[in-house]
């Protein structure tokens, strides 16, 4: 024990002493303090990560998600193209056919049209061989000459019978 009759030296020892133990008491608050707000900063950096952790995972399923629907969808568009593709060459096809088929009637027509010229021109031939006949049998008959008079009925007759054999051999 100290002596409280010493001297002064000792009551500034025990001031530096006391001075020491409170900054020592000060300075373990300090380590305390600053170990909480390691303990503190700790705990908002992990919940930090894990608020990251889970907006990472939220998007990745999110873009997960999306990449489904667009497989769905590119599966549609790739069905609706497939049927559109088969659709387009049905029509391609059947307007094949119809050109093949307006081209043969175009030829029909054509022909029918040249028959139908033909038959104008033997109708018409025919109708001057009438009435030559005509005139000639009206000759014959007001003509008292045998080699001019013949039967114009039959003369015709015999004309119209030879037409139809003759009549695309005219055109």
């Amino acid at each position: 024990m100290v002596s409280s009759s010493g001297s002064g030296s000792s009551g500034s020892l025990s001031a530096a002493t006391a001075a020491l133990a409170a900054a020592a008491g000060t300075e373990e608050e300090l380590r305390a303090l600053m170990e909480q707000r390691r303990a503190k900063r700790m705990l908002s950096n992990r919940e930090s990560a894990r608020r990251s952790r889970m907006r990472k995972q939220r998007h990745l399923d999110e873009l997960t998600a999306q990449a489904a629907h667009l497989r769905r969808e590119n599966a549609h568009v790739a069905t609706a193209l497939g049927l559109t593709t088969q659709g387009l060459l049905a029509v391609d096809a059947e307007n094949a056919v119809l050109r093949t088929q307006a081209a043969e009637l175009a030829a029909r027509l054509g022909s029918l049209n040249d028959i139908l010229a033909c038959m104008n021109t033997n109708a018409a031939a025919a109708v001057g061989a009438v009435a030559v006949s005509v005139s000639l049998t009206a000759a014959a008959a007001s003509s008292s000459d045998p080699y001019l008079a013949f039967d114009g009925a039959t003369a015709l007759d015999d004309l119209l019978r030879s037409c139809p054999e003759n009549m695309y051999q005219l055109c």
